[in-house]
């Protein structure tokens, strides 16, 4: 695996992870629409997301995360196997320390020393694959 693979999966989970709390922010409010048919419902779900930027802009760079993920993949080659585990990983950091930033409430000690083991974890395995 090389430097590019490596920076590529980081930049999907930074970008995965980074937004899921701005968008779940950004759906506030999603769950107070009541409409008497399911597809008024929807369309009317829909057109509220659609025109909060909070939603939006979160939404756009997550899926740019998409984007370079399958960008990555195409050229990850034999190293494919890591791809998951780097990226699911790092991603649940990144969304812990965005929720922190948040203010939201981002775990005990025991989450701290978890998400520790799951760095060394995918440096070990990273540093296994490195060309």
């Amino acid at each position: 695996m090389n430097l590019e693979n490596i920076i590529g999966f980081l930049l999907v989970a930074l970008c995965w992870g980074f937004t899921n709390p701005f968008i779940k922010n950004g759906s506030a409010g999603l769950e107070n629409i009541r409409r008497d048919t399911w597809v008024k419902q929807i369309v009317s779900e829909v057109w509220y997301l659609i025109t909060k930027w909070q939603y939006i802009v979160p939404l756009l760079l997550n899926l740019s995360g998409s984007v370079v993920y399958y960008y990555t993949l195409g050229q990850a080659g034999q190293h494919l196997s890591l791809a998951v585990p780097i990226t699911n990983s790092l991603t649940f950091i990144f969304t812990t320390l965005a929720a922190g930033l948040l203010g939201e409430e981002i775990g005990t000690k025991e989450t701290w020393i978890g998400m520790s083991m799951v760095v060394v974890g995918v440096g070990l395995c990273v540093s296994s694959k490195v060309e």
